[in-house]
Formats: C-alpha cells, sequence, structure tokens
C-alpha cells in the first residue's frame, strides 16, 4: 500500500517456493537452519540485485522486510552453535547491502497476530504457538530499541486499527510516517 501510494519501488519478500518452510513447521528443530539459512540467501541475493540494480536512484524503494530480520528469526529458532554460525555469515552479507532510512514495525498484540494467520490461510502456519509469536515478537522489540541511534524507527502499535480495510487508518500511518521525526525509535499507537 506505501509503494502505491508513493509510487515507489517494491520489494517482496519471497517465501512461497521455500521448501524448507512447511517442514520447519512440522518439524522446527531439524528444518530450523536450513531454513534460516535459504531465507538469509534469498533476503541478500534480492536486496543486493534488485535494490542496488537499475532501479538504484528511484526515488524511494519500500521492502515488507529487512535483513536483520533473519538473525531476529535466527536468534529465535537455532541453537546457540547454529546461531554463531548464522551470525558469521551475516554480517559478512549485511556490510553488502543498502539500509534503510525508515523502518516501520507494526506491533499487535498476540491473539491479533493469530487472528490474522487464521485469515490468511497458510496450512503449514494454522499450528503456530502463540509463545512462539510472543517470543519472536519480544526479539523484535528488544531489536529495535538496540537499533535507536541508527534510523529512524515507528513502532506503531495496530491494535485497533485496520488499514487495509479502513483507508481512514491507513492516512492516520502515512500522516505519522510523513511527520519529521529524528533518529531513534518513534512509538505510537494508530
Amino acid at each position: 500500500m506505501l509503494a502505491e501510494h508513493y509510487g515507489a519501488e517494491l520489494l517482496l519478500e519471497g517465501f512461497e517456493d521455500n521448501a524448507f518452510l512447511p517442514k520447519f513447521y512440522r518439524e522446527p528443530e531439524r528444518y530450523a537452519f536450513p531454513l534460516e539459512l535459504s531465507f538469509l540467501a534469498d533476503r541478500f541475493h534480492q536486496l543486493n540485485t534488485d535494490a542496488a540494480g537499475p532501479n538504484l536512484f528511484a526515488n524511494l524503494t519500500v521492502s515488507d522486510y529487512f535483513l536483520s530480520k533473519s538473525v531476529i528469526f535466527a536468534k529465535t529458532n537455532l541453537g546457540p552453535d547454529e546461531y554463531k554460525l548464522f551470525r558469521q555469515l551475516f554480517d559478512i552479507m549485511f556490510d553488502r547491502i543498502p539500509k534503510p532510512d525508515l523502518l516501520i514495525y507494526l506491533y499487535a498484540p498476540v491473539d491479533k497476530l493469530l487472528r490474522n494467520i487464521r485469515r490468511r490461510g497458510r496450512r503449514y502456519e494454522q499450528n503456530i504457538a502463540p509463545d512462539y509469536l510472543d517470543n519472536l515478537q519480544q526479539q523484535y522489540l528488544d531489536f529495535l530499541r538496540k537499533q535507536s541511534g541508527q534510523m529512524r524507527i515507528h513502532l506503531l502499535d495496530t491494535s485497533n486499527i485496520d488499514f487495509v480495510q479502513n483507508r481512514p487508518d491507513f492516512e492516520s500511518i502515512l500522516s505519522i510516517i510523513e511527520a519529521p521525526a529524528e533518529k531513534g525509535v518513534h512509538h505510537q499507537v494508530v
């Protein structure tokens, strides 16, 4: 919606063809490492080619993910030795990709996330444990707090809105992100 509104280049995370994703949901301990490596490789490749490609000088690029998402999921899903190796690979790749000027995190409570997952209807996601989502969300929030001086971050509490179905809710988000703000984390309830 943001890319359409601003006429921006759009980068969407590819997950449909990831053979490890359904396997991970069935056997997380067995498939976490190959899943996280495959997502890291796919995200890096996309950011390194599409974001640095012929539209490099486009006015604006909107992405539905950022590479550091890989670290958040890896920290949640991998054991210590696997995470250490994963982090080494991530650090090598991270310096070679463009960094965002603005990061928007749409916060919602776990019960709303579970409703959204059910509505989305991906069969392999339907048994996600609330504790897993809560842990993942805490990892995101911890990550965002540590990025405070690196970029402008809007942490938007979307608990009581539906910006997809309700245009005024989307316009509220636009007004927040278009307002001048310094680098750091800006928490707003929409």
